[in-house]
């Protein structure tokens, strides 16, 4: 059985013609825990956007290994002045499965009280969202992305503007995704957080600079020269070919398991 749950070849992400992610090429295993991890504009989100298929390629391929995908986006990206209550919320973790005017059936109704719970806010159905903390939306947030089921599920900076207990919370149920063999993808800046918890890291700076498990990847030296990388972009810049000078850099981080990693330049 192939364990790939993700394949990127060469995988080129930007927008209007602008890259900002460059020839990322590798794979993510099944079941496994991952940080992307990077300076704020290193391509981060895009490559999360990639996966989902917010983003189409500029060049290369995202080859999918996964049935389902959840996609949990920044706060920032939401609308929380929407008239809507907690459960309205959690319950579109059903659509994909009934519809957005789909009716519940009992057991759907079950699975959303399981989740609710999973997370802390039994009690909390009837809620306004605009009346929730920021732990309590990002709670609410997790609690729909449970719902949807998903064999990979991709969280973009989940504990922003989030207080320590929900955080801890929070980690707990992404870790019990895990143990259930789902594949989690997640955008973090807590350099910290990632080393206690997170057995893989992916560091970029618009191009790979580093792949594979956390110690080997969060080092001082890996970390400075994605600072470097990250300073010497030209914004305007579009995007190039792959070249020698690109494979030249593997060099770099070849000792790292398992990935393929490719360099993009402008």
């Amino acid at each position: 059985m192939n364990n790939t749950c993700l394949e990127f070849r060469s995988l080129t992400l930007g927008y209007q013609g602008y890259a900002a992610v460059h020839y990322l090429s590798g794979d993510v295993q099944r079941g496994s825990l991952t940080a992307v991890v990077g300076a704020n504009g290193s391509g981060k989100s895009t490559l999360l956007k990639g996966i989902a298929g917010i983003l189409k390629p500029i060049s290369g391929v995202c080859v999918p290994g996964f049935r389902r995908l959840a996609y949990l986006a920044q706060q920032s990206e939401l609308d929380r002045t929407f008239p809507a209550r907690v459960i309205d919320l959690v319950s579109l973790g059903h659509w994909q499965k009934r519809g957005l005017l789909g009716r519940l059936t009992s057991a759907d109704k079950a699975a959303l009280s399981t989740c609710l719970d999973a997370v802390g806010l039994t009690g909390f159905e009837k809620r306004a969202i605009d009346s929730l903390s920021g732990g309590q939306m990002q709670r609410a947030l997790f609690a729909r992305t449970m719902l949807q089921d998903a064999d990979l599920i991709l969280l973009d900076e989940p504990f922003n503007a989030v207080d320590a207990r929900t955080i801890a919370d929070l980690i707990l149920v992404i870790k019990s995704w895990v143990a259930e063999g789902r594949t989690v993808l997640c955008v973090l800046h807590d350099h910290a957080l990632v080393r206690d918890h997170f057995p893989e890291t992916l560091l970029i700076a618009r191009k790979p600079v580093a792949w594979g498990s956390t110690s080997d990847v969060m080092t001082s030296r890996n970390l400075r020269m994605a600072r470097s990388f990250q300073e010497a972009w030209d914004e305007q810049a579009g995007w190039c070919e792959e070249d020698a000078e690109q494979a030249r850099h593997q060099d770099h981080i070849a000792h790292l398991p398992h990935h393929h990693k490719v360099a993009g330049h402008v």
